[in-house]
């Protein structure tokens, strides 16, 4: 039997070796000189790499100019970490950009954060990105103005659960501290991992304002353009009484306070032992709901960022926890002192944090998640401690209490703790019934500044003159004042007009606003239809509503005129 090939032609296996393609030519030896060179950058990568682990180590024949200085670890976290803190700035003011347009924003940021990481591979200059950090923050502050406290902490409190706020951008100084991080240039505590980028915006709001101005300069035409021609009489013009909240009358209303960035939505607390909140629109406005559980008389309350809790000390020496959704108190927190609580207010940076002033002097950082007091976050004052206030990043605490002394704290984010700072005495035996904290009055005035309410007959400002919470008097306004809680607020939104405006109570059952330029009449416009002393004011976000209680009762919100 024949095999099957045997069918092929004797040609078939007989082709001539030309006729097939030609093999590919081997590939050339590699030159002598490449083989030397890559040998020797690799024993350069190798004396380099053992130099990083054994910096002191002598003999080394590679000293890598960078890493053998003892500031190398700073200088390589200072390149890993700028962009992402310019990023981080961009992104605060995000909201400000093409407001018809918000699918041009998000493109925007990611092409900015394309371009960041780009070149930060680029460079390796730390003190030239420090600079640039805070050169493009005065910039965007300068193009949109410096964003609004509220406003701004309730845009980055969208992106983190809304109950447990976590704290992650603003936080103290660690940058000139290579103690703070590890040996390959990270840092060892992952809860401080990027806290640079608003102190070092704050040392800009100290660092670059102009000696003694609190308020926009008389040149600044262009902007004051943009704002219109209206004056700050014309612009605090209320119409009248928008409507009148008695469900708390025959008892005095501490603290009235609308949301955080909400037009309708209002609170009130009062000696009776209820909390009220209110909705102002549609009309007519209603009470939503009353929050009851306390035995005595509520003492003070405060809104966390996401509105989505209330926080009331009262005299019964406890804190509860509210949740505003269906009015249910979700803890109860003992003081733990067994004293009446006077006054609290959230951390501004991490609402889980709250701190808590009581009659015994003391004061508590007082994690409301586990209802258990911070260790190290107690601090003791010479009287009762009546007010409290942090500055925008939470940095910094001032408490005033009933023997005319206002102390400062700094407040450690990390760990909770407060540093007791600096001590002035506003005058001696004179109650601190409010102290209210500002970075910028207006767009133009960068001084950091504190609003105080004493029962000496006077509304008095002060300046921040420094980190740790010096206080210098600029000016002082006549109101009637000796004896009740009377509280004040810097109005919330930034103008472009020469001047800034503040809102006082006062025992003459009036409303005030003040301009703080003038010197004399500086009264802007005065509200009557309370009888009897005014106790605390609040505006809404837009400015559009304000709201005032009096030691009888009544709630009453102003609307403003139209214009």
């Amino acid at each position: 039997m024949r095999h099957p090939d045997s069918a092929l032609p004797p040609s078939f296996f007989f082709l001539p070796i030309f006729s097939l393609p030609p093999p590919p030519p081997p590939p050339p030896p590699p030159a002598l000189f490449f083989s030397f060179r890559y040998s020797r950058c690799r024993r350069r990568r190798r004396q380099r790499d053992h130099h990083r682990r054994h910096p002191r180590e002598t003999g080394s024949r590679f000293r890598h100019p960078v890493t053998s200085s003892p500031e190398w670890p700073v200088a390589v976290w200072g390149m890993a970490a700028v962009w992402q803190q310019v990023l981080a700035v961009d992104a605060r003011y995000n909201a400000y950009r093409t407001p018809n347009f918000p699918q041009f924003r998000t493109q925007y940021i990611r092409r900015r954060s394309q371009l960041l990481r780009d070149n930060a591979k680029a460079g390796f200059d730390p003190l030239l990105r420090k600079q640039y950090l805070r050169l493009r923050s005065q910039l965007l502050a300068q193009r949109y103005g410096p964003l609004s406290e509220q406003s701004s902490f309730r845009a980055y409190s969208n992106s983190i659960v809304r109950s447990s706020r976590t704290t992650l951008d603003r936080m103290e100084d660690f940058d000139d501290d290579p103690r703070a991080l590890g040996a390959r240039g990270h840092r060892r505590s992952v809860s401080r991992g990027s806290y640079q980028l608003q102190a070092q915006m704050n040392r800009a709001v100290y660092d670059e304002r102009s000696p003694g101005s609190v308020v926009p300069t008389s040149v600044a035409e262009a902007s004051r353009a943009m704002a219109g021609d209206t004056t700050l009489s014309e612009n605090y013009a209320f119409a009248g009484m928008y409507h009148i909240f008695d469900q708390h009358v025959d008892e005095a209303v501490p603290k009235v306070q609308f949301a955080n960035d909400d037009k309708h939505l209002l609170a009130c607390c009062s000696l009776d032992g209820a909390i009220s909140v209110c909705q102002l629109v549609p009309t007519p406005p209603v009470v939503l709901r009353v929050l009851k559980g306390h035995s005595r008389g509520v003492s003070d309350f405060a809104w966390s960022l996401s509105n989505d809790v209330i926080v009331s000390t009262s005299l019964d020496a406890t804190m509860r926890i509210w949740a505003t959704e269906d009015g249910k108190c979700i803890r109860e927190i003992p003081d733990p002192d067994a004293s009446e609580l006077l006054c609290c207010t959230f951390q501004p940076m991490n609402n889980n944090l709250t701190v808590v002033g009581n009659g015994k002097h003391n004061l508590h950082v007082v994690n409301i998640s586990t209802g258990k007091k911070v260790k190290g976050g107690s601090s003791k004052l010479t009287g009762r401690v009546l007010s409290l206030s942090f500055d925008s990043p939470g940095r910094i605490l001032w408490a005033g209490d009933d023997k005319g002394s206002i102390f400062s704290f700094l407040f450690d984010m990390a760990t909770g703790k407060l540093t007791k700072a600096k001590r002035l005495i506003v005058n001696e035996g004179s109650s601190i019934t409010s102290i209210s904290a500002r970075s910028w009055i207006s767009r133009e005035a960068r001084d950091p500044s504190l609003l105080i309410n004493a029962c000496i007959n006077k509304l008095l400002l002060y300046r921040v003159v420094d980190n740790e919470g010096t206080l210098q008097l600029k000016r002082s306004f006549q109101i009637q004042q000796s004896s009740h809680p009377v509280h004040s607020i810097f109005c919330p939104l930034m103008s472009f007009r020469q001047g800034a405006c503040i809102v006082t109570g006062s025992e003459d059952m009036c409303v005030y606003f003040f301009d703080v330029e003038r010197a004399t009449k500086a009264i802007v416009n005065k509200l009557q239809g309370h009888s009897a002393a005014v106790l605390d004011v609040s505006f809404n976000c837009d400015e559009s509503l304000l709201a005032s209680s009096d030691a009888k009762g009544m709630v009453i919100v102003w609307k403003r005129e139209q214009k």
